[in-house]
């Protein structure tokens, strides 16, 4: 495919609306005119550039796990952590849950959709479908908003900033490793356009949305703000219970997001202090105001501002897993800081109430179908 064969038809998935497409040209995009939602890019060889990081992301991947992650060094003591040491500490901690979380969101869904990308494009690039195709497709378009390799890079880079007061950290292979996974993944993602890879599984023709019924409507509404009430309550333990404890020579303290937030300040860490205010107290309260506004604007049926309406909704879903940044800084120091009683750190039981808002308010925004911010409730079908 040197090029989008002309005149193609797709309808937006954020407003319902059929748009005829003109053959692209290279780095040429094309936008719904009514909500400026992006339907198609075009970019030469966009299919081998997915491939090639594809395929150097997952040997990255690979290369991540054997390998020392980080080295811990204090008070002539040393404990020193690969990827998966981590994982095996949250369990003995008795937080498997958390464990699992942590696995799924920068391990496994992320290898998946590498494979995905991978697999799609080869098989794209020799013009070859094949059975499982469709599902794969469909599963990569489905997990890509779930993969975290970069969130927990993020989080680590903080982690490490709010212990090198207390000890002497160094880098391992695997740390660099896991670095060119993320920046692989990012930019496998950044050239993977699906729809245009669609349009070539599905020969020429996306499959179109649902259609928006009053039934349906009603779910999506119903739905979301069960999410949102959800979201709201798990919120109120995430901030007051401790997120993670340290025990320094016997003596534990228990920090709450809030008090880490104090902590780096006073400590002269602003930038860090910033990034985690905004990414654990900032945002999950923005999201959930935002979904919040939107559902009861279109519950009331308002017909105003409806661009700048969609663009909010965007926002939340492109923002929705940064969030997880601190539960991705309690994963690591859980894992790296195990000293016995001269310096140790535990997970708290806000770690997993927080990860909870994340998710729900994650699910909340896909739960919420955008459409109904253009299509008027009176006119949807039966």
């Amino acid at each position: 495919m040197s090029a989008t064969a002309p005149q193609i038809n797709i309808t937006c998935d954020q407003c319902y609306t059929s748009v005829d497409i003109p053959a692209l040209e290279h780095c040429q995009e094309a936008f719904c005119p009514n909500c400026e939602h992006e339907l198609l890019t075009f970019r030469k060889n966009g299919h081998e550039h997915c491939l090639a990081f594809a395929a150097s992301g997952l040997f990255f991947l690979l290369l991540s796990l054997p390998f020392n992650f980080l080295i811990f060094k204090s008070n002539g003591q040393q404990h020193s952590i690969n990827i998966t040491d981590t994982l095996n500490v949250l369990i003995a901690k008795d937080y498997l849950s958390l464990a699992i979380i942590t696995a799924l969101a920068i391990l496994v869904i992320p290898a998946i959709v590498m494979f995905g990308i991978g697999s799609l494009s080869l098989f794209c690039i020799r013009n070859r479908r094949w059975r499982g195709a469709r599902a794969m497709y469909t599963t990569v378009n489905q997990l890509a908003r779930w993969s975290m390799a970069e969130v927990f890079m993020v989080g680590t880079l903080v982690s490490l900033i709010k212990i090198t007061s207390l000890a002497e950290v160094s880098y391992g292979m695997s740390f660099y490793a896991f670095i060119g996974f993320a920046v692989c993944l990012t930019l496998a993602l950044v050239n993977y356009d699906k729809n245009r890879l669609g349009l070539w599984l599905y020969r020429g023709h996306l499959p179109k949305p649902k259609t928006l019924s009053r039934a349906r409507a009603s779910v999506s509404l119903q739905r979301t703000w069960a999410l949102l009430l959800v979201a709201a309550l798990l919120y109120i333990p995430a901030n007051t219970l401790p997120i993670m404890h340290t025990e320094l020579f016997g003596r534990s303290e228990p920090n709450t997001i809030i008090g880490g937030v104090i902590s780096l300040w006073q400590s002269g860490s602003y930038p860090v202090a910033i990034v985690i205010l905004v990414a654990s107290v900032v945002v999950p309260v923005a999201k959930i105001a935002i979904l919040a506004w939107l559902n009861f604007t279109v519950q009331h049926r308002f017909t105003g501002r409806r661009r700048t309406r969609v663009k909010f909704y965007r926002f939340t879903e492109a923002i929705g897993r940064w969030s997880m940044i601190d539960v991705f800084v309690v994963a690591i120091l859980v894992g790296l800081i195990q000293l016995g009683s001269t310096i140790s750190v535990y997970p708290g039981p806000a770690a997993l109430a927080f990860c909870a808002v994340v998710f729900v308010t994650m699910v909340a925004a896909i739960t919420f179908d955008s459409r109904l911010i253009w299509i008027d409730r009176k006119n949807i079908d039966e």
